[in-house]
């Protein structure tokens, strides 16, 4: 076998975003050697986009929220269709994770009492996101890979594995290569998690970075290990969609949840014509009820904009459709409205939403104090994803685990927002420690040479092809296939 550079580790995390950092630190606490590799860089991960906050029965904002409640909302939510263990993991968990991230240092929003402040969101019952303005996934990464940083972690950065490596049944490292140089890189580790993001990137329009391209399902898959629900895509309601060139960019669920509200270009809040029966009871039936709710009215019922987000893109594609669009093929997202029930709107939504202000500024040059935004369905987040045990996040493949995005169970047929973040904090942290729990009760394994020669060849041959398909042009086609047939509406 040809010289590589070769990384040993007893824990190998792949992926460097919210759910990787956690399992990391979480192995590592556990006293055993670990490294991650990602094919970004440190800190540029997609977990920055989620930008609303973390769902956590913190119940600092209304006692009357806990665990069982926020269980209920995510098991209606995912059409009960998710892993009912992991979902009550996930509700008793949270609150204590985000309190330890707390701990390390993320500084988030505060009540007039100094407690952590929380917002609603669409699918939770009451005030339930811990929130850093519109930013709480930058805030969650700092946080984390600053503490990371200090637990003697290895980091290889702009590192893309290849194939993962197995003894037997056993996976017992990975292959990949330095995206800089193009050097071949062999990681050997008793145990390796997987915690590489979505699938975002196969379709055209999307709020997910470059780095979503299903690189961890697909090892996982090539490995042997299950996958399950991967027709569940989530379409997030609202992602720009004017100028093209920003097309598919987030627009937060936290404008709504700060009192945003969705008309179509007859000026009507249409969210009223179809509120499903499921919610019927919880869902304000007038916008003076809503608007008050948005206030923290504990009598008030929730405005219809702030459904689970699959009802309420459908709701867009059906205004569309029938003739109602804003001039370039969305509907309208208004904050400026506010300022007919407060005095200083501008000042309070630049406080509250001060990411959402600058983006529309800068990259559409309009001013969401003063004029609504055009907004449409961008596909944002899978469901599907490597079938995980509830407790210790392994797959059917031994020494594998996965957690995050990438991992599947928890959120059903659709997500909430803001149980993402939660999601990477409860299960990176059991992803972590369980794999590092394995990597002590097991030795290394063997890695096989022919295995490792025949990953490189493979990595080797478009070099070699005089002639040939573009990939660029393959994965442009495959966007649009995706766009056009495996979008919200599915006739098949």
């Amino acid at each position: 076998m040809p010289e590589y550079l070769v990384r040993e580790h007893d824990v190998l995390v792949i992926g460097a975003g919210g759910a990787g950092l956690r399992a990391a630190i979480g192995a590592s606490a556990a006293g055993v050697s670990v490294g991650i590799v990602t094919k970004s860089l440190l800190g540029k991960a997609h977990t920055v986009m989620a930008e609303g906050g973390i769902a956590a029965a913190l119940a600092n904002v209304d006692e009357r929220d806990n665990w069982k409640v926020h269980f209920a909302d995510t098991m209606r939510g995912g059409q009960y269709m998710n892993n009912p263990r992991m979902a009550q993991i996930h509700a008793q968990e949270a609150p204590a994770c985000v309190r330890e991230l707390e701990a390390w240092g993320a500084v988030f929003d505060r009540t007039a009492q100094g407690k952590i402040l929380q917002r609603n969101f669409g699918g939770h019952k009451y005030p339930r996101l811990a929130h850093v303005g519109d930013r709480t996934g930058l805030e969650m990464i700092r946080t984390l890979q600053d503490h990371g940083i200090h637990q003697g972690i290895d980091v290889d950065m702009e590192c893309v594995i290849l194939t993962l490596l197995k003894d037997g049944d056993r996976v017992v490292g990975a292959f990949g290569y330095d995206r800089e140089r193009g050097r071949f890189r062999l990681y050997r580790a008793k145990a390796v998690v997987l915690a590489t993001g979505g699938i975002g990137r196969a379709y055209k329009i999307t709020s997910n970075s470059w780095e979503y391209t299903a690189d961890g399902l697909a090892l996982a898959y090539r490995a042997g290990a299950e996958l399950m629900d991967m027709e569940f895509v989530q379409f997030h309601p609202t992602g720009m969609i004017w100028p093209p060139s920003v097309q598919g960019i987030l627009v937060t669920e936290g404008v709504r949840g700060e009192g945003g509200v969705l008309k179509n270009k007859e000026g009507r809040r249409f969210m009223f014509d179809d509120i499903p029966p499921l919610y019927k009871n919880q869902t304000a039936d007038n916008p003076e009820e809503g608007w008050r709710y948005t206030q923290g009215d504990r009598a008030a019922r929730r405005p219809p904009e702030l459904l689970t987000r699959d009802h309420v893109a459908r709701s867009i594609v059906r205004e569309v459709r029938e003739g109602r669009d804003s001039p370039h093929g969305g509907v309208f997202l208004d904050i400026s409205w506010i300022k007919e029930k407060m005095p200083h709107a501008a000042e309070h939504i630049k406080r509250k939403l001060p990411s959402m202000y600058h983006q529309f500024k800068q990259l559409a040059d309009i001013d969401i104090t003063k004029e609504p935004m055009e907004v449409g369905p961008t596909t944002h987040y899978m469901m599907g994803g490597v079938r995980v045990d509830a407790e210790t996040q392994m797959s059917n493949v031994p020494g594998l685990f996965a957690a995050g995005e990438c991992a599947a169970g928890l959120h059903g047929a659709n997500r909430l927002g803001g149980n993402s973040l939660s999601d990477l904090l409860v299960f990176g942290k059991r992803a972590g420690e369980h794999a590092a729990a394995f990597a002590k009760e097991h030795p290394a394994g063997q890695v096989n040479s022919d295995e490792v020669e025949a990953a490189a060849r493979q990595a080797l041959e478009p070099f070699e092809r005089p002639t040939g398909e573009s990939p660029f042009l393959i994965q442009r086609d495959l966007q649009e296939m995706m766009q056009d047939l495996v979008g919200i509406v599915r006739r098949e």
